[in-house]
């Protein structure tokens, strides 16, 4: 995994099930362009799209996220939704979320045995709902969203597909921690962690097929197994936090409309929503929010 890597444009990766990946020099957003080609019916489930740069990436609430060239990682990919629930597709987030994160702390260990890694930064952990961090620097952020019923390929003789989730991945690989001193939060990178670059082709080789395995296990066996792993994982149950609801949060109104309510995280219940007690003594079930450490 730290090996030199390869040119971009000779990347050898596939979707899910061999579906075709799309490799692109520079995208405005992977995440759009999935959108639309989904919309369109011009690919089929499974499908992969990788940018090696964004120009206008974004993460959730469509704040910026960082995109240069030849550095990290941005992708999408079409997760079709056979056998699961359409209830359940936010869950996806989180079981990609405990996936991803279980390889970072793989190169963390391989890295801190070797002498090589940051010993100060912290372990890689998972934080509610979806989010990567090592201590309490983000380096993973994941956006998805249910693309409906969409047209089949022209060559299929049906009218529609099942729904999907377009699960758009950004992950701070070989850029340094300084490059995000703009953004005024902790972020730091997988370069940072391990205290040597990572081979991003074989990384994302390794992201696809982990993901693939997880989804089908999800599908057979529901999300309480994840939550079991998950909590394994998380080092913030059991401390103070701060849920933030608020949809349309941009970097530019940042703060603004924010409904914000401090307290105790207690749990992360078996459907993968949140246990919340408020500082006013009362205890709330999250299924969708900010959660800020």
């Amino acid at each position: 995994m730290f090996s030199n890597e390869q040119k971009f444009s000779d990347w050898k990766i596939t979707g899910f099930g061999n579906a075709p990946a799309l490799l692109f020099e520079s995208l405005e957003s992977t995440h759009s362009l999935m959108k639309a080609k989904a919309a369109a019916g011009e690919i089929p489930a499974g499908t992969l799209i990788v940018a090696d740069m964004q120009t206008a990436g974004r993460g959730r609430h469509q704040r910026t996220w960082d995109s240069p060239a030849g550095l990290n990682l941005y992708f999408n990919i079409l997760i079709p939704l056979d056998g699961i629930p359409l209830s359940s597709a936010p869950q996806i987030t989180q079981v990609a979320a405990l996936t991803f994160a279980e390889i970072f702390k793989s190169l963390q260990d391989e890295s801190n045995a070797h002498g090589l890694g940051n010993k100060d930064i912290g372990k890689v952990t998972v934080k509610w709902p979806n989010d990567i961090l090592c201590g309490k620097h983000k380096f993973c952020g994941i956006l998805a969203e249910v693309v409906p019923g969409m047209p089949m390929l022209k060559q299929v003789q049906h009218d529609f597909k099942e729904p999907a989730v377009s699960m758009g991945v950004g992950i701070n690989v070989n850029s340094d921690p300084v490059d995000y001193a703009a953004l005024g939060r902790a972020v730091t990178t997988l370069k940072d962690i391990c205290g040597q670059k990572v081979n991003r082709e074989k990384l994302l080789q390794a992201l696809v097929a982990n993901l693939e395995r997880a989804i089908g296990q999800f599908r057979a066996f529901g999300i309480r197994p994840w939550v079991s792993a998950w909590k394994r994982m998380d080092q913030f149950i059991g401390t103070r936090g701060t849920i933030v609801v608020n949809g349309h949060c941009t970097d530019q109104n940042r703060g603004e409309g924010d409904t914000k309510k401090t307290g105790s995280i207690l749990d992360m219940q078996d459907d993968g929503s949140l246990l919340f007690k408020c500082d006013d003594g009362t205890v709330e079930t999250v299924y969708s929010a900010d959660l800020e450490i």
